[in-house]
């Protein structure tokens, strides 16, 4: 027999590739459980809602630190994971503000970027990509622990005191996170339907274009369903209107989409699909958060124009 009869034999005894199963159903099924289990974290507040973030925080800097280790970098995980617990820990130093927690969280930084060098010079040498190794230590937890900072501040705002007892600042972390999810889903959803024009190939092949004002539009229904329907439910004056919570969810869409990107920009670099596992359907801890990661501290930085203009 020719060789290619063989191959033809070999096709016609192989089974038929089977088709990839959806991982939609899981998606759906642990967000069902995430988004009221999200919820009642933030209501709470105290401690349940910092250890959370501290979880998150140290979760996400380690995946972070795997995205360099792809690229053959070997960041100082010793420094990094205990500089992204402290900077959450010490915002209870801060009496609920960023002003407070400036100085412990400037120190925390200052002093793991010297001692990464330190550790650079001594335990890896010219040839272990020092300054890359540095570097990553001090970026990762910059890049989600501070963030994720805001989320506490956020809770603790000045403009919570409106709220109901047992209410206050819940509001107001919740505008930037419904907003960005919510935009997140019509992005998604939008771009299957619709999408045609890739939007940035290079860095997300799949994203679109149409998907991309999908995204818009879904952030700006997101705040509007905050403002317009959660904070009337919990009782008290409305600290936005709703004309500011589409303006403030117009932004939010747009940051949330750049945030979406870089870490997609950080995954592509590093060869990997996605940042973890530990949640299913969704991977880890950036891909669920990562937008989110822009849209907490901007949110917190925005808060004042909109409240001081009677917006």
């Amino acid at each position: 027999m020719t060789a290619a009869g063989r191959e033809a034999d070999r096709r016609e005894a192989s089974p038929p590739p089977q088709p990839k199963k959806s991982d939609l159903p899981t998606r759906l099924l642990v967000s069902a459980v995430g988004i009221p289990l999200g919820f009642l974290v933030v209501w709470s507040g105290g401690w349940v809602l910092l250890l959370t973030l501290l979880f998150l925080a140290v979760v996400g800097t380690h995946e972070v630190l795997g995205f360099a280790r792809a690229r053959g970098v070997q960041p100082f995980a010793a420094l990094a994971l205990p500089a992204a617990g402290l900077l959450l820990l010490s915002t209870i130093l801060s009496g609920g503000t960023v002003q407070g927690w400036s100085y412990p969280a400037l120190g925390i930084v200052t002093g793991s970027a010297l001692l990464a060098l330190a550790a650079a010079v001594f335990l890896r040498g010219p040839e272990g990509n020092p300054l890359a190794a540095a570097a990553v230590t001090v970026l990762a937890p910059l890049y989600v622990a501070v963030p994720l900072a805001f989320g506490w501040f956020l809770r603790h705002h000045p403009a919570a005191d409106w709220s109901a007892p047992g209410w206050a600042g819940t509001g107001l972390v919740l505008l930037p996170i419904i907003a960005t999810w919510l935009g997140d889903t019509t992005a998604y959803f939008g771009g299957r339907a619709m999408g045609r024009r890739k939007l940035l190939p290079s860095v997300s092949p799949a994203k679109t274009v149409e998907g991309a004002f999908c995204g818009l539009g879904g952030a700006v229904a997101g705040a509007l369903l905050v403002v317009g329907v959660f904070f009337p439910l919990m009782g008290g004056a409305e600290p936005l209107s709703l004309g500011a919570a589409a303006v403030l969810g117009l932004i939010i869409g747009a940051v949330a989409q750049v945030g979406d990107l870089a870490e997609s920009a950080l995954k592509r670099e590093a060869g990997i699909k996605d940042s973890g596992s530990i949640l299913p359907g969704h991977g880890g801890v950036l891909d669920r958060f990562d937008a989110i990661l822009f849209t907490l501290p901007l949110t917190w930085l925005l808060l004042p124009f909109f409240l001081a203009n009677g917006l």
